[in-house]
Formats: structure tokens, sequence, C-alpha cells
């Protein structure tokens, strides 16, 4: 009986593994169809002039570096809001903060402003940082919305990455004679790192894909000068592969041009993320020395 009973758990943790298997398979499968069907569509588009020129002849030829360069600004300045707001908010609500009634609205304010579709946060930006700061169609009008859309995401991974510090650790600094706020800032802090890093590779990700939001608030349809200032507006890779796709009597014409850009924007997001997860990986291994 006993053996029997073994032999049915081994049987049941057998096809569990294979479906874990199976599940990671098909997502892998189909990541790499979709970066091949890219490569195979835009790879003609890439060249040392389509990175390094503006568009010309109705945005049917020449390159994309002004939408390059003004997608690195938004995600710049979109986690320069995000990140010391979101980390502030999780030390709060994670180190601060009692059980409350008004906790759980705020937390279930996060969960909920983290399921808000990004038109409707294009529209607030729209609203309050173009219309009513009088911002205008502006890189600083784009950032903050982008970064008030992947605050929940900081948010989130900031609280866990800090709930995962070891209590002892705080115990130990208090019993020191350490202050709280110390303690937190040399010990919690440092140690919740990596975790917090996850969430702004996490929302570096997300702010960079999103048309939307910067649609109405500081995507130009064309624009062959580089910003001046946080108040110019930019062209954008998301917003730049919107227009080529659906703007104009020639979508056909620039079909490569639509991939090129997509394959350019998954190189931007992916090199960014990979500096990070660089940085998150050197912060880990000195933690451990």
């Amino acid at each position: 009986m006993k053996s029997g009973n073994l032999r049915w758990r081994y049987i049941k943790q057998f096809l569990f593994f294979g479906l874990v298997k199976l599940a990671v398979a098909l997502i892998a499968l189909a990541l790499g169809g979709i970066l091949l069907y890219l490569l195979m569509q835009g790879y003609s588009a890439i060249s040392w002039d389509f990175l390094t020129k503006p568009p010309t002849d109705a945005m049917t030829k020449g390159g994309i570096m002004p939408a390059i360069i003004g997608t690195f600004y938004l995600m710049v300045g979109s986690i320069a809001v995000s990140l010391p707001l979101g980390v502030a908010s999780a030390v709060y609500l994670s180190e601060y903060s009692k059980k409350s009634r008004t906790l759980r609205i705020i937390r279930i304010g996060i969960n909920c402003l983290a399921g808000v579709p990004s038109i409707v946060f294009g529209l607030f930006g729209l609203g309050l940082f173009v219309v009513y700061l009088k911002f205008g169609s502006s890189i600083l009008a784009g950032s903050l919305t982008l970064g008030i859309l992947i605050l929940p995401t900081i948010i989130g991974a900031s609280e866990e990455a800090l709930k995962g510090v070891p209590q002892t650790f705080r115990e130990a600094s208090l019993a020191l004679g350490v202050s709280k706020w110390q303690t937190i800032y040399h010990i919690v802090l440092p140690n919740a790192l990596p975790g917090i890093l996850t969430g702004s590779i996490l929302g570096i990700g997300r702010a960079a894909g999103e048309t939307a939001p910067i649609m109405f608030t500081a995507a130009a349809f064309f624009t062959a000068r580089l910003p001046a200032s946080i108040f110019d507006e930019v062209m954008a890779l998301p917003y730049h592969i919107y227009v080529l796709a659906t703007a104009g009597t020639r979508i056909e014409e620039t079909r490569p041009l639509q991939y090129g850009t997509a394959l350019v924007l998954i190189a931007l997001v992916l090199g960014i993320n990979f500096v990070a997860i660089l940085f998150r990986s050197y912060t880990r291994r000195r933690k451990s020395w």
C-alpha cells in the first residue's frame, strides 16, 4: 500500500513538472516566434543611416534617430519620477504603517491603479500636466504621466523586496542603538536593492512600450530636431510605429520601417534591462562578500 502511494506521488510529481516545463517551452517558443518574425520582416530596414538620421520623404525613408533619443529621454524621465516615489511609498507601507482600514484602502487603491488602462493615464496626464499645469506636450508631461503609470509596479516590487529582508537584521541594528531610519537606510534598503531593481526593470519595460499615454502628453507626429529642454515635445518609437502603421497613404511602403522600428525598440528595452540586471547581479555579489 505504501509503495503504491509512493509510486502515485512520483507520477503526480512527474506530471506536474512536465506541465511546468511545457508551459515554459510554450512561452519561449512564443517569444522566439515573435522575435524571429520581427527580424525577418524588419532586418532589411536596419542600417547605420536608419539609426542615425531623421525621417525623410513623409517618413517613408530616412531613419529614426529622433525617436530613439525621445524614447530614451521618456524612459529615463519616467524612472526618475517613479523610483523615488515608489521606494519611499514602499518604505512607509512596509516599515512605518500599522495595520488599519486606511492601510487596506491604500493597498486596494494601488492594486486598482495597476489595472487602470493606459489610455486613462494618458487622458489624466493631458488634463493635469498639459492643460492645467501648462507644461504643454513635452518630455516633462510625458515623463510624469509614464512615472505615474509604472508607480504601482515599483511600489509592489519594492515592498516585497523590503519584506524579504530578515527581521533579525532590523532587530540586531536596533539593539545596537541605531535609529529606525538609519536601520532602514543602511541595512534594509541595501539588502532589498536587488528586488527593487527588479521592479524598476519591469517598469522600464512597460514605460518604453506604451503609446496611449505619450500620444496625448509628449509625442510628436514628426520633428527632425532633437529636444533642447524638458518642455519640448519629442518623437518616440512606440508612437512612431503607430503612425507608420495607421497614418498616410503609403502604409505598405513603410512596412519594413515599421518592423525595423519595432526591432530597435525591443533592442533598446533589452539593452537597458541588461544593464540593470548586471547592476543587480553586482549588488547581490557585493552583498554576499
